[in-house]
C-alpha cells in the first residue's frame, strides 16, 4: 500500500520533468516548405499561375481591381480580411462593415507580407496574398498558425488615408 502511495505522489513529478526538458515543444518546428511545394485546399482558390510572384517570394493576385485611392508605403488602410492556413483552416478574419481592420503601412504593425501586399491596392480592390513563412510568422508561428506555415489572406481595401 505504501509503495502505491509513493508511486502516485511521484508519477506527476516524473511526467513533468520529462516535459520540461529542452526537447519539448519550444524547439519543435515544422520543416520549411516553399509556396510552390505547398498543397492548398481547393476552397482557397489559390492559382499560382494567375498570381504574380514578387521579388520577396510572396504571390499576389488581384481578384478585383479597385477604383478609389491607392495605398502607398505610408498610407493608413482600412481593410476586411480572412486569413487561412494552406489546409483551408481560417485562423482570423475581420469582415464587419462597421469595424474594418486599420493598418498603418510602414509602421511594422502587421507581418511583412501584409506591408508589401497592401501597397498598390485601391479602395474597392480585393487581393489574395500567398505569404511564405519568412514574411509571415516564421519558425515560431503564432497562436493557431504553426511554425513555417505558408498562409493565405484574402484582403479587401475599403479606405485609404
Amino acid at each position: 500500500m505504501r509503495l502505491r502511495q509513493l508511486s502516485a505522489a511521484f508519477l506527476p513529478l516524473a511526467f513533468t520533468a520529462c516535459l520540461s526538458g529542452s526537447d519539448y515543444n519550444s524547439s519543435i518546428t515544422a520543416p520549411k516548405v516553399s509556396i510552390e511545394e505547398t498543397t492548398f485546399a481547393p476552397a482557397l482558390n489559390v492559382d499560382l499561375s494567375q498570381s504574380t510572384k514578387t521579388t520577396s517570394g510572396m504571390y499576389i493576385r488581384d481578384l478585383t481591381v479597385g477604383e478609389g485611392a491607392t495605398a502607398t508605403g505610408t498610407s493608413t488602410v482600412s481593410t476586411y480580411y480572412e486569413g487561412f492556413l494552406a489546409t483551408g483552416f481560417r485562423f482570423g478574419y475581420k469582415l464587419s462593415p462597421s469595424d474594418p481592420y486599420v493598418v498603418k503601412i510602414g509602421a511594422n504593425e502587421v507581418i511583412p507580407g501584409w506591408e508589401e501586399g497592401l501597397v498598390g491596392m485601391k479602395v474597392g480592390g480585393k487581393r489574395q496574398l500567398i505569404i511564405p513563412p519568412e514574411l509571415a510568422y516564421g519558425p515560431y508561428g503564432s497562436g493557431p498558425i504553426p511554425s513555417n506555415a505558408v498562409i493565405v489572406f484574402n484582403v479587401e481595401v475599403v479606405g485609404v488615408e
